[in-house]
């Protein structure tokens, strides 16, 4: 008879937000594996109703602390589709900076504090920087100067309070520019290296099956690298528009977690973030990205999850390249901000957050008021194919030590960067009115 054991952690350690997992296995193989998201659930599209439509992108920006931008763009664009609002050449510019600053500054974040110590055998990013006080320093200076770009384009570092609907409250001077693009210049030069460091690491092998093969999803544009415009695109033939989303994808609630999975209709758990921008979009990359990539031996279509690192890396240095593309072509818009009269409409958008695909869709009345919305965060699009993931990883290392097998799992899980908090306000709120007393 065989004998089941569990691997059961309470708390995810190096994760945004609270979670935990549970998996039970036994020698026929993984018989259950649940990640469990217990973070409360908050409510935000509950609350945005009745709203004005102006302060979406405030109210969205306190989803998360980490990557605002992205919610807030999200709702922006939405509001714009919903509003027939198209943004100037200058303005969507403009941005892409701001979308830049996002990226560095989350990716930095997770690259050295959050995922390295597991590649390098530490349990926290304080005890790592004690032997490797060299690596963390060049981490820090990047992310610091991604906090700067949001800092000169959003106000202020954390939950940016310049943009609005149509554009910004103010846009840069090009002086402001200037000064910003002197202290990018090294920190691109860092982002090298970090680069060429990351893809130095020792990756565990892992390879799905052909018929187990990911489906990765994320936004395209021709033009550029995704980030606030395209079209959802996947490597399964998927290539719809933002208004189409509904049609494609659906949330189930499951009864172990706080955060709907979602799935794709008719095929299952897909996959979103940097590698699927990564693998979609590599011809949109910058030279210099694609020379380093070249350079490190990095392939142009990356499968092997834990090899994440390697591609935030790379983003990271994108960021940087586009950042400074942007800056030295700027022209200052006009108008910060385009003025727009409300109307009875519903308005969809997608932006790529660090951690992949975000969706938004508002149900606006005559008055500019809420009556509707809809929020899906990337880390509750990859819920499930963590789940696969560990279902199909640990089959290989079940020969390991309790503790290492157990921390290979984690590892698995922070290969994608789970923004827990994020994935825990979709749940409907609903109230059972009191029965009388009898």
């Amino acid at each position: 008879m065989s004998k089941s054991k569990t691997i059961k952690v309470d708390y995810l350690a190096r994760v945004e937000g609270e979670g935990a997992l549970y998996i039970r296995y036994d020698d026929r193989g993984v018989q259950e594996v649940q990640l469990k998201i217990f973070e409360p659930p908050r409510f935000f599209e509950g609350f945005m109703r009745g709203r004005d439509y102006r302060e979406a992108p405030d109210i969205t920006a306190r989803i998360c602390g980490i990557c605002p931008v992205a919610y807030q763009m999200s709702a922006v664009h939405a509001m714009e589709d919903a509003l027939g609002l198209s943004p100037t050449p200058e303005l969507h510019a403009l941005r892409r900076l701001i979308y830049c600053g996002e990226w560095i500054e989350s990716h930095a974040l997770h690259i050295f504090m959050l995922h390295a110590p597991d590649f390098l055998g530490y349990p926290s990013g304080v005890a790592m920087a004690k032997d490797h006080p060299e690596i963390m320093r060049q981490g820090l200076q990047i992310k610091k100067a991604g906090n700067e770009i949001v800092r000169v384009l959003g106000g202020r570092e954390v939950h940016p309070i310049n943009v609005r609907v149509g554009g910004f409250y103010r846009s840069p001077e090009s002086s402001e520019l200037k000064e910003l693009r002197e202290n990018l210049l090294p920190a691109r030069d860092l982002a090298i290296e970090a680069v060429r460091w990351a893809a130095s690491l020792s990756f565990p092998n892992f390879e799905r099956a052909p018929d187990e093969r990911y489906e990765f999803v994320s936004l395209s544009d021709r033009q550029e690298y995704p980030m606030n415009r395209g079209r959802i695109v996947s490597n399964f033939g998927l290539d719809i528009s933002a208004s189409d989303y509904d049609n494609h994808f659906r949330e189930t609630h499951i009864e172990y977690s706080n955060a709907l999975h979602s799935e794709r209709v008719g095929r299952g758990a897909y996959f979103v973030g940097p590698m699927a921008r990564y693998n979609l979009n590599y011809a949109q990359l910058s030279p210099l990205v694609k020379q380093i990539a070249k350079e490190e031996g990095f392939p142009d279509f990356c499968t092997n999850p834990f090899e994440s690192i390697v591609v935030r890396a790379l983003e990271v240095l994108y960021a940087f390249d586009e950042a400074l593309r942007i800056i030295d072509n700027y022209q200052q818009p006009q108008s910060p901000y385009l003025d727009t009269t409300p109307r009875p409409s519903t308005g969809y958008a997608v932006t790529e957050a660090p951690r992949g695909l975000l969706f938004h869709r508002y149900g606006l009345d005559a008055s500019g008021k809420i009556n509707d919305a809809k929020i899906v965060a990337p880390t509750s699009q990859n819920q499930k194919t963590i789940e696969e993931d560990l279902r199909l990883l640990l089959p290989q290392y079940m020969h390991l030590a309790e503790g290492d097998l157990q921390a290979r799992c984690e590892q698995a899980i922070r290969n994608y960067d789970p923004c827990i908090s994020c994935s825990t306000h979709f749940l409907k709120l609903h109230l059972e009115p009191a029965r009388p007393a009898s």
